[in-house]
């Protein structure tokens, strides 16, 4: 019965998630890349990088699959990671592969008890149906060993347990927001939004203008639409509704998610979202058009900081700049939508000295020198959910990473206020998830929007029976 539940779940689960970084085709020239090489993210062929500076012959291999990062990506993992942790004793070897279907390939390879020692996900909707067949290895002990729930932000930690024990640690923040050129806000006339009133109006002057309201689209990569999905339930819906839904205390198909998702079908059939062009643009299109003045406003997850870097070069480095979506009438305060590059766990089938091994490898990932680090040679994607980030360092950074510590930092004090909402791939369980990509049923007229959220309500309640919805961190109430 549990194989089959495992087969099935996973069937739900392996819809990637945007916020991960897995599966998007897109490119990349880090800031401080001197040999300008970029690749497409889904074409890297899946590689095992070895230390070509030390003799690492004999020694065991400490295995971790990751998704298929541009070449820079990977020199960077290479080097800040593998090596210094090569470096430091002369038993084992990290050994990294990035694979482009890096999620297909990991749930085939552990429920065949196999696959790598250190176990990549999506984020905890990916993780949950992986701990209920028993693949990953309860992290508490490593945790009190390492600290691990004293030095990361309590929703963060917390959306790595199932059923009060920890099972994946959620190594990179990502929010939801709005990416903006400042040249093209200034040569209009525009500030920058601090309502949704403000961004409409601008959105309004753009497209009487010529211009796109805003670009993103989801070419390529259905999931796009999740993104939307959750900043209008944080930003129309609000954060205490959505925790009451999210804790079975109140029905998804109550006035309040109504009118959500009935504010996103707005803004698509006012052409808000890239109009026609939504299905024919994917990230690196709507950066480029960005860059080329076409469009004021991105929306989109802020790992979009790690592409940006290959459209705003030269004298338009500095005309892109991020800030969280608009304050709205039942969100007034600067508000985050709080999302997961990715979750790192330890496969359960492989020997004590291995985990042993992986666990002390992710405190590496956990320590300030790394992410600062990491994000120096690649912005936008290593914004470790730590609660003191005092000791990052941005003076030697480019533009885009000091912009992108800038954002986790400002993460991490609405964290500590309150002032968060929920990413789907964080907070709702696969089948929820789901549906936050079939919105576009809501907006193509197909379903009405009670049908919708009838169903929401229906597979979400038996979800949360089941137990499969991660803990929900509560927000400052109203």
């Amino acid at each position: 019965m549990k194989k089959r539940f495992f087969a099935a779940a996973l069937s739900v689960a392996m819809v990637g998630t945007l916020l991960s970084g897995c599966s998007i085709s897109t490119t990349s020239t880090p800031e401080n890349d001197a040999a300008g090489t970029t690749a497409a993210a889904g074409e890297t062929a899946a590689a095992e990088t070895t230390t070509a500076s030390q003799d690492l012959k004999g020694r065991e291999e400490i295995t971790l699959w990751f998704w298929g990062a541009e070449p820079y990506a990977q020199e960077a993992m290479q080097r800040i990671l593998a090596d210094k942790y090569n470096s430091s004793q002369d038993k084992y070897k990290l050994a990294i592969e990035f694979r482009p279907s890096v999620d297909t390939d990991m749930s085939t390879a552990l429920a065949a008890n196999q696959g790598p020692d250190i176990v990549y996900g999506s984020g905890p909707s990916f993780v949950m149906p992986l701990v209920e067949a028993g693949k990953l290895e309860p992290l508490d002990t490593y945790s009190e060993q390492y600290g691990w729930s004293e030095r990361i932000l309590k929703p963060f930690y917390e959306s790595g347990t199932v059923n009060g024990k920890l099972y994946s640690l959620i190594s990179g923040v990502s929010t939801m927001g709005v990416f903006y050129n400042k040249k093209v806000l200034a040569d209009n006339g525009w500030e920058v939004p601090k309502t949704i009133e403000d961004m409409e109006k601008i959105m309004d002057d753009a497209l009487a203008k010529g211009l796109y309201a805003s670009v993103t689209g989801n070419k390529g990569w259905k999931p796009v639409n999740e993104n939307y999905a959750s900043v209008f339930l944080t930003h129309v819906a609000g954060p205490e509704t959505m925790y009451k839904c999210l804790t079975g205390e109140e029905k998804w198909n109550n006035p309040n998610v109504t009118a959500a998702i009935e504010k996103s079908k707005e803004w698509w059939d006012k052409g808000y979202l890239a109009g026609d062009d939504y299905v024919n643009l994917n990230f690196s299109e709507s950066l480029q058009l960005l860059s080329d003045e076409k469009a004021p406003f991105f929306i989109g997850p802020s790992i979009a900081f790690q592409w940006a870097a290959s459209f705003f070069t030269g004298d338009k480095t500095e005309n892109i700049a991020f800030i969280p979506f608009p304050s709205t009438e039942t969100v007034p305060n600067e508000t985050y939508t709080l999302g997961a590059s990715c979750t790192l766990s330890i496969n359960a089938n492989v020997s004590q000295e291995h985990k042993d091994e992986a666990a002390k490898i992710i405190d590496m990932m956990f320590q300030p020198e790394f992410m600062q680090e990491m994000t120096t040679a690649w912005p936008g994607y290593w914004g470790t959910p730590l609660k003191d980030l005092n000791t990052i360092d941005t003076s030697k950074m480019g533009y885009l990473s000091q912009s992108f510590v800038d954002v986790v930092k400002n993460i991490s004090a609405a964290v500590d206020k309150g002032n968060f909402g929920y990413y789907d791939n964080v907070f709702f369980p696969a089948s929820t998830q789901q549906s936050m990509v079939n919105i576009e049923d809501v907006w193509y007229d197909t379903v009405p929007v009670s049908e919708y959220l009838d169903k929401i309500d229906k597979d979400f309640a038996e979800a949360l029976a089941k137990g499969l919805v991660p803990p929900i961190p509560e927000p400052a109430m109203n």
